[in-house]
């Protein structure tokens, strides 16, 4: 290839990762907070469909579980990777997938098997369904702490990711994360926290952006207002 071809394609590679948008803010040294105006959930919604996720507004959860079942459709799914939450609990999201005939793989069913069987497991399923520690309404973040039964491979290992959110886990800025995070005591930090901002991306090589490579490349939020 020669030198002009090359440069040619990280241009071309260049223009068509604009697509995904990287904001720059000119703050006071000082200013740190950010903060949300106006409604939470819709903000969240906004910046979530801003950087390449699909984010779903719903007011119950019979609406909440309409938009999950055409996921599910969508990926044809056969198992599914799961947390235990208490959201997904009031969900019914063990019913739901039992009356589609979708397996539901999570901490109940792979903590007894040895670590290949359960990493197979995992790795077979279609569809990964979580909740989330906080969701950042200014920069449509996730919060998520790995802990026993809230694995992080949920997020991670399907090829599409469903958070399953409701408002009491919405706040305004990363900064209220870490304030919250506090409030619950050093000693109950998770020994992982993941921040989830759009599906997964890579430009590693010449600068194409490639979606789904280290992650799912499908990230779906329904937020319950």
């Amino acid at each position: 290839m020669s030198r002009d071809s090359f440069l040619a394609r990280v241009k071309q590679a260049t223009e068509q990762g604009r697509a995904y948008r990287i904001e720059h803010q000119t703050l006071a040294p000082e200013i740190g907070y950010v903060g949300v105006a106006g409604d939470l959930c819709e903000h969240l919604a906004s910046e979530i469909n801003a950087v390449g996720g699909v984010a779903t507004l719903v007011d119950s959860l019979d609406q909440a579980r309409d938009v999950l079942g055409a996921y599910l459709a969508e990926m044809q799914a056969k198992s599914a990777l799961c947390w235990q939450h208490l959201l997904l609990d009031r969900l019914g999201l063990a019913t739901f997938l039992r009356e589609r005939n979708i397996a539901q793989v999570d901490y109940e069913q792979t903590v007894a098997v040895d670590q290949p069987t359960r990493r197979l497991t995992q790795l077979a399923c279609d569809i990964g369904i979580t909740s989330v520690d906080f969701a950042i309404a200014e920069t449509g973040t996730l919060l998520v702490c790995a802990r026993p039964g809230q694995e992080r491979v949920a997020s991670l290992l399907p090829p599409m990711h469903v958070a399953i959110v409701e408002r009491s886990q919405v706040i305004p800025d990363l900064i209220d994360a870490f304030n919250m995070l506090h409030e619950r005591g050093l000693s109950n930090l998770t020994s992982n926290i993941t921040l989830i901002t759009g599906p997964s991306k890579t430009g590693d090589i010449e600068l194409q952006l490639t979606t789904g490579v280290h992650g799912p490349g499908k990230w779906r939020v329904i937020i319950i207002r």
